[in-house]
């Protein structure tokens, strides 16, 4: 197979004529780097490899680019990435953003964790299931839960005194504090229990 023709398309991106007909679209920064040009020969194996280099770098810099803007688990950034590059490309960047250090599943869990149950004051329930919806090992999750966690019918107890205290004066306050509390995660019996405390200190 001969290379007939070479065109710069947008994006860095180049177009490439084999035999006078359109093959693929590589990326410009991997076909200069394969000494191919117009004219040259290249294999069924050549071509391959250069559409796995290319695919491999161009999901290295969409990566870069996601985690630019905020931290991803190796799950998520693999998801999006796999749609465009392909699963072998695309995992062989996310290993080496994390060989890099840019990718750090146990950092960036933790701080999700913190988030979920000191500012949104999630459950400890609650804070697992959204943490295992960002594909977090499931070991890591219960490793990090175990030590942040806190109590939960004191947390609760926290939330009455100050996001809900207004709710509990009549009954359908009530209901709705203890539907949002359900929302968060909260066991029923470490609501009631928290209620009763709550009522109890300031009765």
């Amino acid at each position: 197979m001969i290379i007939t023709a070479v065109e710069q398309r947008k994006k860095s991106m180049t177009a490439l004529f084999i035999d006078g007909e359109y093959a693929v679209s590589v990326d410009t920064m991997t076909f200069a780097s394969s000494g191919k040009k117009t004219g040259s020969e290249i294999t069924d194996e050549e071509l391959y490899d250069l559409i796995e280099k290319s695919n491999f770098n161009r999901a290295k810099e969409k990566a870069l680019y996601l985690i630019e803007y905020r931290s991803r688990t190796k799950r998520e950034l693999l998801d999006k990435l796999v749609r465009d590059f392909g699963e072998n490309a695309s995992l062989l960047a996310v290993e080496r953003l994390e060989e890099l250090g840019l990718i750090n599943d146990e950092a960036y869990a933790r701080e999700y964790a913190e988030n979920l149950l000191f500012k949104k004051k999630f459950s400890r329930e609650r804070a697992s299931f959204e943490m295992k919806k960002k594909g977090i090992d499931k070991y890591v999750i219960e490793d990090i839960l175990d030590e942040l966690s806190p109590e939960p019918v004191e947390q609760i107890r926290q939330l009455l005194e100050t996001k809900f205290a207004r709710n509990l004066s009549d009954e359908k306050g009530r209901t709705r504090t203890i539907n949002s509390l359900r929302t968060m995660g909260y066991k029923w019996s470490d609501i009631q229990e928290a209620i009763n405390q709550f009522v109890m200190r300031n009765s």
